[in-house]
């Protein structure tokens, strides 16, 4: 599938064979059992590679695996609120949002707005410092405040993770 007239060629045990033309190159690969890949078709000539590329693919696939199996998925948790909300919701819900940013999740606070609540959106706004300032030792603002149709939408993320109590008393024994 190699559509150029001359490769650089590197070895099987990946020294450097020189510059052939392709189906020299070609030729090379069979007689050692193996496949001429092409590594780096942007240079000038296109450098090919003699290996076996079903082993080749495989190991790529096994590192595209541990990559991926090292990768932390960050979930958006949401959390609505009203401008009016009372004290005792008000408290229930941070406590949500900050069981969230401890899991390491974000979380979507909303302050929905309904009828003609949406002329007071400094009540929204409070509502939104309040809930900064009651989390501030779990998250920060990833997303500042802005409006979305009827609603103040905010982001939180969390800091950082910390051990728990127990896990430190294990320590320390």
């Amino acid at each position: 599938m190699i559509r150029v007239k001359e490769v650089n060629v590197i070895g099987a045990n990946g020294e450097p064979l020189g510059v052939f033309p392709i189906y020299q190159a070609l030729s090379l690969a069979q007689e050692t059992n193996l496949d001429l890949v092409e590594v780096a078709p942007t240079a000038n000539p296109p450098v090919c590679r003699i290996m076996d590329y079903g082993k080749f693919k495989y190991k790529q696939s096994k590192r595209e695996h541990e990559a991926r199996k090292n990768q932390k998925v960050v979930h958006v948790k949401e959390v609505k609120f009203r401008p009016n909300t009372d004290q005792h919701d008000f408290e229930f819900k941070i406590k949500h949002v900050q069981r969230f940013l401890e899991a390491g999740d974000k979380a979507k606070v909303q302050i929905f707005f309904k009828g003609r609540e949406i002329l007071h959106r400094e009540h929204g706004e409070k509502v939104l410092q309040r809930i900064v300032e009651a989390t501030e030792e779990y998250g920060m603002i990833e997303q500042t405040p802005k409006q979305e149709g009827r609603a103040l939408v905010m982001v939180l993320a969390p800091k950082g993770k910390k051990k728990t109590p127990a896990k430190q008393e294990m320590t320390e024994n």
